[in-house]
Protein backbone atom coordinates (compact mmCIF):
# COMPACT_ATOMS: atom_id res chain seq x y z
CA UNK A 1 0.00 0.00 0.00
CA UNK A 2 2.71 2.41 0.83
CA UNK A 3 4.50 1.99 -2.67
CA UNK A 4 1.05 2.83 -4.47
CA UNK A 5 0.28 5.99 -2.41
CA UNK A 6 3.83 6.89 -3.85
CA UNK A 7 2.91 5.72 -7.49
CA UNK A 8 -0.11 8.17 -7.21
CA UNK A 9 2.34 11.21 -6.64
CA UNK A 10 4.38 10.66 -9.14
CA UNK A 11 1.74 12.32 -10.99
CA UNK A 12 2.20 15.54 -9.04
CA UNK A 13 6.15 15.09 -9.76
CA UNK A 14 5.17 15.33 -13.87
CA UNK A 15 3.01 18.60 -12.58
CA UNK A 16 6.09 19.91 -11.29
CA UNK A 17 8.02 18.78 -14.23
CA UNK A 18 5.63 21.17 -16.50
CA UNK A 19 5.38 23.72 -14.38
CA UNK A 20 8.89 24.04 -14.71
CA UNK A 21 9.35 23.08 -18.43
CA UNK A 22 6.76 25.51 -19.58
CA UNK A 23 8.41 28.24 -18.22
CA UNK A 24 12.63 27.60 -18.83
CA UNK A 25 10.65 26.78 -22.59
CA UNK A 26 9.80 30.11 -22.97
CA UNK A 27 13.25 30.72 -24.26
CA UNK A 28 12.01 29.67 -27.60
CA UNK A 29 10.19 33.13 -27.54
CA UNK A 30 13.27 34.77 -28.18
CA UNK A 31 12.26 36.16 -31.78
CA UNK A 32 9.96 38.57 -30.20
CA UNK A 33 12.50 40.79 -28.53
CA UNK A 34 14.57 40.88 -31.69
CA UNK A 35 12.99 43.80 -33.13
CA UNK A 36 11.81 45.58 -30.25
CA UNK A 37 15.66 45.95 -29.32
CA UNK A 38 16.48 47.25 -32.49
CA UNK A 39 14.34 49.85 -32.61
CA UNK A 40 14.84 50.88 -28.50
CA UNK A 41 18.83 50.58 -28.99
CA UNK A 42 19.51 50.52 -32.80
CA UNK A 43 21.72 47.72 -32.83
CA UNK A 44 21.84 45.18 -35.65
CA UNK A 45 20.33 42.02 -35.93
CA UNK A 46 22.86 40.08 -35.68
CA UNK A 47 24.05 41.67 -32.28
CA UNK A 48 20.64 41.17 -31.02
CA UNK A 49 20.37 37.40 -32.39
CA UNK A 50 23.50 36.74 -30.93
CA UNK A 51 22.06 37.18 -27.30
CA UNK A 52 19.61 34.23 -28.25
CA UNK A 53 22.52 31.63 -29.48
CA UNK A 54 25.00 32.77 -26.69
CA UNK A 55 21.89 31.71 -24.05
CA UNK A 56 21.24 28.39 -25.82
CA UNK A 57 24.99 27.55 -26.01
CA UNK A 58 25.19 28.40 -22.21
CA UNK A 59 21.98 26.37 -21.67
CA UNK A 60 23.41 23.57 -23.19
CA UNK A 61 27.02 23.66 -21.75
CA UNK A 62 25.67 24.10 -18.27
CA UNK A 63 23.55 21.06 -18.22
CA UNK A 64 27.08 18.98 -17.72
CA UNK A 65 26.98 20.97 -14.02
CA UNK A 66 22.98 20.26 -13.54
CA UNK A 67 23.37 16.96 -14.44
CA UNK A 68 25.86 15.94 -12.21
CA UNK A 69 25.06 17.63 -9.20
CA UNK A 70 21.43 16.72 -9.69
CA UNK A 71 22.37 13.15 -9.85
CA UNK A 72 24.73 14.23 -6.42
CA UNK A 73 21.95 16.39 -4.59
CA UNK A 74 18.47 16.10 -6.08
CA UNK A 75 16.30 17.32 -8.60
CA UNK A 76 14.30 20.05 -6.55
CA UNK A 77 17.48 21.89 -5.67
CA UNK A 78 18.79 22.19 -8.47
CA UNK A 79 16.30 22.81 -10.21
CA UNK A 80 15.09 25.67 -7.16
CA UNK A 81 19.23 27.35 -8.19
CA UNK A 82 17.80 27.07 -11.73
CA UNK A 83 14.58 29.10 -11.41
CA UNK A 84 16.82 31.73 -9.43
CA UNK A 85 19.59 32.69 -12.20
CA UNK A 86 17.04 32.36 -14.57
CA UNK A 87 14.18 35.15 -13.01
CA UNK A 88 17.57 36.73 -12.19
CA UNK A 89 18.90 36.92 -15.64
CA UNK A 90 15.91 38.75 -16.63
CA UNK A 91 15.69 41.08 -14.17
CA UNK A 92 19.00 42.07 -15.23
CA UNK A 93 17.70 41.93 -18.97
CA UNK A 94 15.33 44.82 -18.23
CA UNK A 95 18.11 47.42 -17.08
CA UNK A 96 20.53 46.34 -20.07
CA UNK A 97 21.56 49.51 -22.01
CA UNK A 98 24.66 47.61 -24.00
CA UNK A 99 24.93 44.62 -25.53
CA UNK A 100 27.84 43.46 -23.27
CA UNK A 101 25.09 43.34 -20.39
CA UNK A 102 22.25 42.32 -22.50
CA UNK A 103 24.78 39.54 -22.88
CA UNK A 104 25.85 38.70 -19.45
CA UNK A 105 21.98 38.80 -18.00
CA UNK A 106 19.77 37.41 -21.01
CA UNK A 107 22.78 35.04 -22.50
CA UNK A 108 24.92 33.78 -19.98
CA UNK A 109 23.07 34.44 -16.86
CA UNK A 110 19.27 33.01 -17.62
CA UNK A 111 20.94 30.28 -19.99
CA UNK A 112 22.69 29.33 -16.95
CA UNK A 113 19.34 29.26 -15.30
CA UNK A 114 17.56 27.28 -18.26
CA UNK A 115 20.67 24.81 -18.12
CA UNK A 116 20.54 24.15 -14.34
CA UNK A 117 16.63 23.04 -14.66
CA UNK A 118 16.07 21.36 -17.66
CA UNK A 119 17.54 18.07 -17.07
CA UNK A 120 16.19 17.97 -13.04
CA UNK A 121 12.22 17.39 -14.46
CA UNK A 122 13.55 14.58 -17.61
CA UNK A 123 15.64 12.63 -14.96
CA UNK A 124 12.89 12.79 -11.99
CA UNK A 125 10.19 11.55 -14.38
CA UNK A 126 11.81 9.03 -16.67
CA UNK A 127 12.91 7.52 -13.43
CA UNK A 128 9.10 7.67 -12.07
CA UNK A 129 8.30 5.80 -15.49
CA UNK A 130 11.08 3.81 -16.64
CA UNK A 131 8.71 1.54 -18.73
CA UNK A 132 6.91 4.62 -20.42
CA UNK A 133 10.53 6.63 -20.88
CA UNK A 134 9.38 7.69 -24.60
CA UNK A 135 5.93 8.60 -23.68
CA UNK A 136 6.73 10.58 -19.88
CA UNK A 137 9.84 12.30 -21.84
CA UNK A 138 7.99 13.60 -24.29
CA UNK A 139 5.72 14.94 -22.06
CA UNK A 140 8.59 16.67 -19.84
CA UNK A 141 10.31 18.03 -22.99
CA UNK A 142 6.96 18.76 -24.41
CA UNK A 143 5.85 21.14 -22.21
CA UNK A 144 9.49 22.81 -22.63
CA UNK A 145 8.31 23.24 -26.46
CA UNK A 146 4.95 24.89 -25.31
CA UNK A 147 6.72 27.22 -23.19
CA UNK A 148 6.61 29.56 -26.03
CA UNK A 149 3.29 29.39 -27.03
CA UNK A 150 2.12 29.86 -23.48
CA UNK A 151 3.89 32.88 -23.46
CA UNK A 152 3.73 34.81 -26.51
CA UNK A 153 0.36 36.62 -25.52
CA UNK A 154 1.79 37.43 -22.36
CA UNK A 155 5.43 38.75 -24.01
CA UNK A 156 3.76 40.21 -26.84
CA UNK A 157 1.10 42.43 -24.32
CA UNK A 158 3.74 43.10 -22.59
CA UNK A 159 5.95 44.47 -25.08
CA UNK A 160 3.00 46.32 -26.72
CA UNK A 161 2.30 48.49 -23.44
CA UNK A 162 5.24 48.89 -21.54
CA UNK A 163 8.00 48.08 -23.83
CA UNK A 164 11.34 45.62 -24.33
CA UNK A 165 12.98 45.97 -20.82
CA UNK A 166 9.75 46.12 -18.48
CA UNK A 167 8.69 43.28 -20.31
CA UNK A 168 12.05 41.48 -19.40
CA UNK A 169 11.17 42.67 -15.59
CA UNK A 170 7.82 41.27 -15.33
CA UNK A 171 8.28 37.93 -17.16
CA UNK A 172 11.46 37.23 -14.82
CA UNK A 173 9.12 37.89 -11.96
CA UNK A 174 6.59 35.14 -13.12
CA UNK A 175 9.25 32.89 -14.43
CA UNK A 176 11.12 32.59 -11.18
CA UNK A 177 7.88 32.46 -9.31
CA UNK A 178 6.73 29.07 -11.36
CA UNK A 179 10.39 27.47 -11.65
CA UNK A 180 10.92 27.88 -7.95
CA UNK A 181 7.55 26.30 -6.90
CA UNK A 182 7.31 23.39 -9.71
CA UNK A 183 10.61 22.74 -8.35
CA UNK A 184 9.72 21.88 -4.74
CA UNK A 185 7.63 19.36 -6.02
CA UNK A 186 10.67 17.29 -8.05
CA UNK A 187 11.06 14.58 -5.74
CA UNK A 188 12.79 10.87 -6.86
CA UNK A 189 10.88 7.67 -6.29
CA UNK A 190 11.93 5.25 -3.79
CA UNK A 191 15.36 3.33 -3.94
CA UNK A 192 13.06 0.02 -4.09
CA UNK A 193 10.64 1.86 -6.59
CA UNK A 194 9.47 -1.18 -8.86
CA UNK A 195 11.33 -3.63 -7.80
CA UNK A 196 8.25 -5.67 -7.32
CA UNK A 197 6.58 -4.85 -10.92
CA UNK A 198 8.29 -7.25 -13.31
CA UNK A 199 7.69 -4.68 -16.68
CA UNK A 200 9.37 -1.77 -14.41
CA UNK A 201 12.12 -3.89 -13.49
CA UNK A 202 12.73 -5.21 -16.96
CA UNK A 203 12.68 -1.73 -18.08
CA UNK A 204 15.63 -0.94 -15.38
CA UNK A 205 17.82 -3.75 -16.68
CA UNK A 206 20.33 -2.16 -18.92
CA UNK A 207 23.74 -1.27 -17.45
CA UNK A 208 24.57 1.82 -15.90
CA UNK A 209 27.57 3.67 -17.28
CA UNK A 210 29.38 6.57 -16.19
CA UNK A 211 30.26 9.48 -18.08
CA UNK A 212 33.31 8.41 -18.51
CA UNK A 213 32.22 4.53 -19.39
CA UNK A 214 30.08 6.18 -21.83
CA UNK A 215 32.78 8.42 -24.02
CA UNK A 216 34.73 5.16 -24.50
CA UNK A 217 31.98 3.69 -26.28
CA UNK A 218 31.51 4.48 -30.42
CA UNK A 219 27.62 4.50 -30.10
CA UNK A 220 28.59 8.15 -27.76
CA UNK A 221 30.34 9.87 -30.88
CA UNK A 222 27.48 8.81 -33.23
CA UNK A 223 24.51 9.72 -31.08
CA UNK A 224 26.65 12.81 -30.13
CA UNK A 225 27.29 13.57 -33.71
CA UNK A 226 23.34 12.74 -35.35
CA UNK A 227 22.07 14.84 -32.14
CA UNK A 228 24.18 17.96 -33.64
CA UNK A 229 22.77 17.67 -37.19
CA UNK A 230 19.11 17.40 -35.77
CA UNK A 231 19.05 20.37 -33.49
CA UNK A 232 20.66 22.23 -36.34
CA UNK A 233 17.92 22.87 -38.38
CA UNK A 234 15.43 23.35 -35.61
CA UNK A 235 17.26 25.88 -33.58
CA UNK A 236 18.05 28.14 -36.65
CA UNK A 237 14.45 28.20 -37.67
CA UNK A 238 13.07 28.91 -34.13
CA UNK A 239 15.74 31.69 -33.49
CA UNK A 240 14.73 33.31 -36.79
CA UNK A 241 11.00 32.39 -37.32
CA UNK A 242 9.53 35.77 -37.74
CA UNK A 243 12.34 37.04 -39.73
CA UNK A 244 12.06 33.96 -42.16
CA UNK A 245 8.51 35.28 -42.60
CA UNK A 246 9.16 38.40 -43.40
CA UNK A 247 12.09 38.28 -45.95
CA UNK A 248 11.53 34.91 -47.59
CA UNK A 249 7.26 34.49 -47.09
CA UNK A 250 6.96 38.55 -47.75
CA UNK A 251 4.42 38.18 -44.91
CA UNK A 252 3.56 41.13 -42.94
CA UNK A 253 5.52 40.89 -39.39
CA UNK A 254 2.16 40.65 -37.84
CA UNK A 255 1.49 37.38 -39.71
CA UNK A 256 4.55 36.05 -39.51
CA UNK A 257 4.63 36.09 -35.63
CA UNK A 258 2.01 33.68 -35.57
CA UNK A 259 4.98 31.57 -36.53
CA UNK A 260 6.07 31.22 -33.09
CA UNK A 261 2.82 29.85 -31.73
CA UNK A 262 2.83 27.34 -34.94
CA UNK A 263 6.14 26.36 -34.17
CA UNK A 264 5.56 25.98 -30.26
CA UNK A 265 2.42 23.76 -31.09
CA UNK A 266 4.13 21.52 -33.46
CA UNK A 267 7.55 21.34 -31.06
CA UNK A 268 5.56 20.02 -28.26
CA UNK A 269 3.08 17.55 -30.56
CA UNK A 270 6.29 16.53 -31.93
CA UNK A 271 7.55 15.38 -28.49
CA UNK A 272 5.20 13.45 -27.25
CA UNK A 273 3.61 11.99 -30.28
CA UNK A 274 7.50 10.94 -31.18
CA UNK A 275 8.63 10.28 -28.01
CA UNK A 276 5.42 7.38 -27.56
CA UNK A 277 6.02 6.32 -30.80
CA UNK A 278 9.82 5.36 -30.45
CA UNK A 279 8.66 3.57 -27.62
CA UNK A 280 6.35 1.16 -30.20
CA UNK A 281 9.21 1.12 -33.01
CA UNK A 282 12.56 1.91 -31.62
CA UNK A 283 14.66 4.96 -31.17
CA UNK A 284 16.49 4.28 -34.11
CA UNK A 285 13.97 4.21 -36.61
CA UNK A 286 12.06 7.10 -35.45
CA UNK A 287 15.32 9.26 -35.28
CA UNK A 288 15.46 7.91 -39.27
CA UNK A 289 11.86 8.87 -39.98
CA UNK A 290 12.34 12.37 -38.47
CA UNK A 291 15.86 12.84 -40.73
CA UNK A 292 13.88 12.41 -43.64
CA UNK A 293 11.20 15.04 -42.74
CA UNK A 294 13.31 17.62 -41.48
CA UNK A 295 15.65 17.17 -44.95
CA UNK A 296 12.89 17.18 -47.08
CA UNK A 297 11.14 20.54 -44.95
CA UNK A 298 14.95 22.19 -45.82
CA UNK A 299 15.41 21.07 -49.13
CA UNK A 300 11.67 22.77 -50.18
CA UNK A 301 12.82 25.76 -48.17
CA UNK A 302 16.06 26.31 -50.14
CA UNK A 303 14.76 25.55 -53.68
CA UNK A 304 11.11 27.13 -53.81
CA UNK A 305 10.01 30.39 -53.56
CA UNK A 306 8.18 30.60 -50.32
CA UNK A 307 4.63 31.58 -49.67
CA UNK A 308 2.11 31.45 -46.52
CA UNK A 309 1.44 28.16 -46.96
CA UNK A 310 4.43 26.26 -47.73
CA UNK A 311 6.40 28.75 -45.10
CA UNK A 312 3.92 27.27 -42.42
CA UNK A 313 4.13 23.74 -43.61
CA UNK A 314 7.64 23.40 -44.16
CA UNK A 315 8.12 25.28 -40.04
CA UNK A 316 5.47 22.48 -38.71
CA UNK A 317 7.25 19.43 -40.35
CA UNK A 318 10.66 21.44 -39.05
CA UNK A 319 9.30 21.77 -35.59
CA UNK A 320 7.59 18.66 -35.22
CA UNK A 321 10.72 16.59 -35.88
CA UNK A 322 12.50 19.29 -33.96
CA UNK A 323 10.82 18.38 -30.92
CA UNK A 324 10.50 14.41 -31.51
CA UNK A 325 14.30 15.13 -31.40
CA UNK A 326 14.22 16.28 -27.72
CA UNK A 327 12.20 13.35 -26.30
CA UNK A 328 14.06 10.58 -28.56
CA UNK A 329 17.75 11.72 -27.68
CA UNK A 330 17.51 11.39 -23.62
CA UNK A 331 15.61 8.37 -24.25
CA UNK A 332 17.97 6.55 -26.32
CA UNK A 333 20.59 7.95 -23.62
CA UNK A 334 19.05 6.01 -20.95
CA UNK A 335 18.22 3.11 -23.06
CA UNK A 336 22.11 3.03 -23.81
CA UNK A 337 23.53 3.93 -20.52
CA UNK A 338 21.42 3.60 -17.73
CA UNK A 339 18.45 5.77 -15.99
CA UNK A 340 20.60 6.17 -12.79
CA UNK A 341 23.46 8.01 -14.50
CA UNK A 342 20.88 9.65 -16.87
CA UNK A 343 21.53 13.48 -15.38
CA UNK A 344 25.14 13.31 -15.79
CA UNK A 345 25.39 11.55 -19.23
CA UNK A 346 22.58 13.69 -21.15
CA UNK A 347 24.64 16.68 -19.80
CA UNK A 348 27.75 15.36 -21.95
CA UNK A 349 25.06 14.62 -24.97
CA UNK A 350 23.05 17.67 -25.08
CA UNK A 351 26.82 19.76 -25.45
CA UNK A 352 25.80 18.70 -29.15
CA UNK A 353 22.53 21.51 -28.78
CA UNK A 354 24.75 23.90 -27.50
CA UNK A 355 26.92 23.40 -30.55
CA UNK A 356 24.02 23.37 -33.00
CA UNK A 357 22.90 26.85 -31.52
CA UNK A 358 25.95 28.64 -32.50
CA UNK A 359 26.24 26.75 -36.22
CA UNK A 360 23.27 27.69 -37.49
CA UNK A 361 23.99 31.61 -37.44
CA UNK A 362 27.89 30.69 -38.28
CA UNK A 363 27.10 28.90 -41.41
CA UNK A 364 24.29 31.66 -42.57
CA UNK A 365 27.26 34.63 -42.22
CA UNK A 366 29.62 32.55 -44.16
CA UNK A 367 27.71 31.22 -47.05
CA UNK A 368 25.82 34.41 -46.68
CA UNK A 369 22.05 33.89 -46.78
CA UNK A 370 19.40 31.81 -45.96
CA UNK A 371 18.42 29.48 -48.67
CA UNK A 372 22.21 27.99 -48.55
CA UNK A 373 22.25 27.08 -45.11
CA UNK A 374 18.82 25.28 -45.32
CA UNK A 375 20.55 23.26 -48.08
CA UNK A 376 23.44 22.72 -45.94
CA UNK A 377 21.04 21.66 -42.71
CA UNK A 378 18.97 19.17 -45.32
CA UNK A 379 22.43 17.56 -46.43
CA UNK A 380 23.58 17.07 -42.63
CA UNK A 381 19.88 15.71 -41.81
CA UNK A 382 20.78 13.02 -44.62
CA UNK A 383 24.08 12.47 -43.62
CA UNK A 384 22.07 11.55 -40.03
CA UNK A 385 19.72 9.10 -41.46
CA UNK A 386 22.76 7.08 -42.67
CA UNK A 387 24.31 7.56 -39.71
CA UNK A 388 21.52 6.09 -37.26
CA UNK A 389 21.97 2.81 -39.15
CA UNK A 390 26.12 2.66 -37.78
CA UNK A 391 24.48 2.95 -34.03
CA UNK A 392 24.32 -0.60 -32.13
CA UNK A 393 23.84 -0.71 -28.04
CA UNK A 394 27.07 -0.26 -25.87
CA UNK A 395 28.28 -2.81 -23.51
CA UNK A 396 30.74 -1.88 -20.47
CA UNK A 397 33.48 -4.24 -21.84
CA UNK A 398 33.45 -2.58 -25.32
CA UNK A 399 35.97 -0.38 -26.38
CA UNK A 400 36.59 1.88 -29.30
Amino acid sequence: MKEKEKVMNKWFVVFGAVMVQVCIGAIYSWSLFNQPLMDKFDWTKDQVILTYSIAIFVFAFSTIFSGRLQDRFGPRIVATIGGVLYGCGLLLASTATSLTMLYISYGILAGAGVGFAYVCPLSTCVKWFPEKRGFITGIAVGAFGMGSLVFKEVIESLLNSLGVSLTFFYIGIIYMVLVIGGAQLLRLPPKDYGKTDNNISKANGNETFTVGQMMQTKAFYLIFIMFLFACTSGLLVIGLAKDIGVQLAGLEPSVAANAVAMIALFNAGGRLSWGTLSDKIGRLKAIFFMFIITAASMIVMSVINLNYFIFFACLAGIAFCFGGFLAVFPTITGDFYGIKTLGSNYGVVYQAYGIAALAGPLIVRIVGGLKPTFMISAILAIIGCILTIMVKQPTLDASL
